[in-house]
């Protein structure tokens, strides 16, 4: 599972009848005793789903019943018993238990000899970023939940706890919809019946165990679902666009195009035969979702971006982050420690190695697009160079592993943003390497795939072990980089790695967006003034100095939308995102005047440092280059 967040210079800075469903015959399942549970979406009121759970009879007198406060992939605290209200025990006699709240997540239930069901109500997540409170006060929203007349996001863990005791019980979910709502699930769908008066409809799944619960999300509603074919693995998209600005036939083109080449990269990886993209395009209102980005499951992923995209805006989004979701189902589907596949919801232990769940993943995500001629190498150059400014801002002498270890501790926590930047050159760096010392036969996919062969979905391996297998797996010079620049604290060097093929950094005008400079932040907030500004580094961006911007410039609006701290992530995320021939007027705030800017954007530059091929490139490293980037 992952978190990848989308437009990280957005997110980071000022946080100051139609089904698609895995359908199987009950003969096809071996169903004992399991734990039954309902979620009903036609009693919803104010915004609360009523849930019933039936676990069948206990021999011990207490029982602890938890909602998790931590889900995988989002490496921080949720407390999904937040959102619960009303939660009441029956006995068989229909007469109320006795129940103590213990903590935030957790419950205990006394008299359990005779506990029959327990029933709550749920409220949703999306309603309460309303203050832009992502990632402090609620969860990040591809993990959170949405209640709805039109759209139910569900995150099932976000409805459904586990009893301590039960927590490798099989589960059996009823969800009752109304019979019009489309639904998608990659959960096991073993029957669906429709009332007599045909207004309801009653999908009964089925979870081998409570991580499939966690790991299987569900869209209820609205949606426009389209479905095709990668090699042997069905994909089914499910979008939701609450006014229609965008539908799943056009996204189908980019994702077909975009995960055809990367199963065309991973080659024989065949660790599902499903996989399903959950695209939720948020309004922009007030109680719409604002944690822009993905989660990632072991078969599926949760996208939430902004509706008032463009459609290309949208596309290059949905393919730098469904990209990298697709690229999890090697790792952690198929390549994963016992911390993973052993994952305690209420007190989570982390694996070290961050570095190839993220890092790895996300290097795969960058270097198939120029691998399968979807972007040309000065991109792929820009996109490496993007990355090592950006980590160079991070604390590059903590242990990586270390880091990974102890996430939810404030300290390293604030550093994970790094895995994505840091954690992908740590993968291209022993891949360079693999490639020098095997003539450019072996590179780090081919280690992953060894590495899945060797363990699969079903095996974990021993975190404490895993860098000795791969130094085993793989050549010494790999695990002296491993045990100096992962484990250790030194800072890669990464000219010594493009030496070896060849390139060089070197001085020189680069490409930049409208937020940045080469990585560089050129907006912030004002901590006194709590307005959004430009600060000095905007005279070195080509497209703002020509147009008149200057520091300290408070932006008011950008195309009619207020830039607040509050809508701060909503507006500025379509600025990150605009390119060349863009229509803009930005109003700024000068010395208490208003000065407007109304133009077409143009391609922005800045002086930076940029990835050049050298003039005495040897043959050899132009071979190595060559196999590195298209091996």
């Amino acid at each position: 599972m992952n978190r990848h967040i989308v437009g990280t210079i957005v997110t980071g800075l000022f946080l100051v009848g139609c089904s698609s469903s895995k359908t199987l015959k009950k003969n096809d399942l071996a169903i004992n005793n399991p734990i039954k549970t309902s979620l009903n979406l036609i009693k919803v009121e104010n915004d609360k789903v009523p849930v019933v759970i039936n676990p069948g009879r206990f021999t011990t007198e207490k029982v602890i019943y938890r909602l998790p406060k931590v889900v995988q992939g989002t490496y921080s605290v949720s407390d999904f018993g937040k959102y619960i209200d009303d939660f009441k025990a029956f006995d068989y006699s229909g007469n109320l238990l006795g129940v103590t709240k213990v903590d935030t997540n957790t419950w205990e239930i006394s008299n359990a000899t005779k506990l029959d069901k327990l029933m709550y109500l749920v409220n949703d997540t999306f309603d309460m970023e309303k203050e832009g409170g992502i990632g402090k006060e609620t969860p990040f929203s591809p993990s959170g939940t949405n209640i709805e007349d039109t759209n139910y996001v569900l995150n099932l863990h976000g409805f459904i706890g586990y009893f301590d005791s039960l927590k490798s019980s099989q589960y059996q979910l009823d969800v009752i919809a109304p019979s019009n709502f489309k639904r998608t699930s990659a959960l096991q769908e073993v029957s669906s019946k429709t009332s007599e008066d045909g207004k309801t409809q009653t999908s009964r799944y089925f979870a081998p165990r409570y991580f499939d619960i966690t790991d299987n999300p569900m869209f209820y509603g609205e949606l426009d679902v389209e479905e095709f074919k990668v090699g042997d693995i069905k994909i089914v998209l499910s979008v939701y666009s609450p006014n229609k600005k965008h539908s799943a036939e056009k996204i189908k083109a980019t994702m077909e195009k975009m995960m055809q080449a990367q199963k065309a990269y991973l080659g024989g990886v065949n660790s599902t035969a499903r996989y399903d993209i959950y695209l939720y395009l948020s309004e922009g209102k007030e109680d719409s979702p604002k944690g822009f980005g993905a989660l990632e499951h072991h078969t599926s992923t949760v996208v939430v971006l902004p509706e008032s995209m463009p459609d290309a805006a949208l596309a290059e989004s949905m393919i730098d982050v469904v990209s990298h979701e697709f690229f999890h189902i090697v790792t952690p589907l198929s390549v994963h420690s016992e911390d993973v596949h052993y994952f305690d919801y209420n007190a989570p232990t982390f694996s070290k190695h961050l570095w190839m769940y993220e890092g790895v993943t996300e290097y795969f995500a960058t270097l198939f697009q120029v691998n399968k001629g979807l972007v040309e190498k000065e991109e792929f150059y820009s996109k490496v160079m993007g990355k090592i400014n950006s980590a160079a801002k991070m604390n590059d002498s903590m242990s990586f592993t270390k880091m990974s270890e102890n996430i939810l501790e404030k300290e390293y926590h604030d550093q994970y943003i790094n895995v994505y930047q840091k954690g992908a050159l740590i993968g291209m760096c022993i891949d360079i390497l693999m490639r020098e010392e095997s003539n450019g036969t072996r590179g780090i996919l081919s280690l992953m795939k060894e590495l899945s062969n060797k363990y699969g979905k079903n095996k974990p391996f021993e975190d404490d072990a895993l860098i000795e297998e791969i130094i085993a797996m793989t050549y010494p010079s790999v695990g002296n980089f491993l045990n100096t620049h992962v484990i250790g604290t030194t800072p890669i060097n990464y000219n010594a790695f493009f030496e070896k093929v060849g390139l060089e950094i070197k001085e020189s005008k680069v490409k930049t967006n409208y937020l940045q400079n080469a990585g560089t932040n050129i907006v912030t907030a004002d901590p006194v003034t709590r307005s959004i500004i430009f600060t000095d580094g905007v005279a070195d961006n080509s497209f703002w100095n020509e147009n008149g911007a200057k520091a300290r410039d408070i932006i008011k609006s950008v195309n009619g939308e207020e830039v607040t701290l509050a809508t701060v992530n909503q507006v500025l995320g379509k600025v990150f995102l605009w390119k060349p021939g863009t229509k803009a007027e930005v109003v700024l705030i000068r010395d208490g005047k208003e000065v407007v800017i109304k133009t077409t954007t143009t391609q922005s530059y800045t002086k930076g440092k940029g990835l050049e091929q050298t003039e005495s490139a040897t043959q050899k490293q132009k071979d190595l280059l060559n196999s590195w980037l298209k091996g």
